[in-house]
């Protein structure tokens, strides 16, 4: 396949948003009497909520609450929004990769309102051809939908996943794309790596200087 599109993850991995994820979840859960160690949240962010009930609370709580734990979430993380900031580099990251001939996909399953105000920290709407949010979706990573949406938003027919979470990863080699990571997730490299990125940069800023190294030096290489 020809490579065309790359593919990034929004939450994570252009804006900093992980650890309040883990908080406004852990305070969501309290709300209903589940205590949940808050490094274990963490290691479930990069699934949409959807999943992550489940993930980290298992089936009954899902049933149960699942609902609940999300509206809850979503009260809890609001007041935080504000405070997210994109990681540095990010603008410049998104313009050559665009400048290299690839279409840009923002693959998101966050709230709508949430994607849009990411968007307006980093020219989002300019830099991209198309992104996602998780009304394109019924099922979040690390179901494959979630970028098979992505591309098909951005008219591209085969993509370069950058992520920085596991769950990225798996989405990905549900599709046989490839892909790399940014520790900025706070999963380790050997994770990331066993996971399916062909390699792991510390920041965007980092994969940038790399560009050249990467499959995303231009667009249209093959891929077996």
């Amino acid at each position: 396949m020809n490579l065309d599109t790359a593919v990034f993850d929004v939450d994570g991995t252009l804006v900093d948003t992980n650890y309040h994820h883990a908080l406004a979840w852990y305070r969501a859960f309290r709300r209903h009497g589940i205590t949940l160690p808050v490094w274990r949240l963490h290691r479930a962010i990069g699934m949409g909520g959807d999943q992550l009930v489940g993930a980290v609370a298992g089936d009954e709580v899902e049933a149960r609450w699942g609902d609940a734990v999300r509206a809850a979430w979503a009260e809890e993380f609001a007041p935080m929004l504000e405070e997210v900031q994109p990681f540095e580099g990010v603008v410049e990251l998104l313009g050559e990769v665009r400048g290299r001939g690839f279409r840009v996909a923002l693959a998101s399953s966050g709230k709508p309102e949430h994607v849009e105000h990411y968007l307006g920290l980093f020219d989002g709407k300019e830099l991209a051809d198309a992104w996602t949010t998780s009304e394109d979706v019924q099922r979040t990573k690390p179901a494959p939908d979630l970028l098979e949406a992505a591309l098909r938003a951005a008219d591209g027919s085969a993509g370069v996943m950058i992520g920085d979470s596991v769950w990225d990863f798996r989405a990905a080699a549900a599709l046989s794309a490839p892909g790399y990571a940014v520790r900025s997730g706070g999963f380790s490299v050997d994770e990331l790596c066993a996971a399916g990125a062909l390699g792991v940069f510390d920041s965007p800023a980092e994969l940038l200087h790399h560009l050249d190294e990467t499959l995303l030096s231009r667009s249209g290489q093959r891929v077996s």
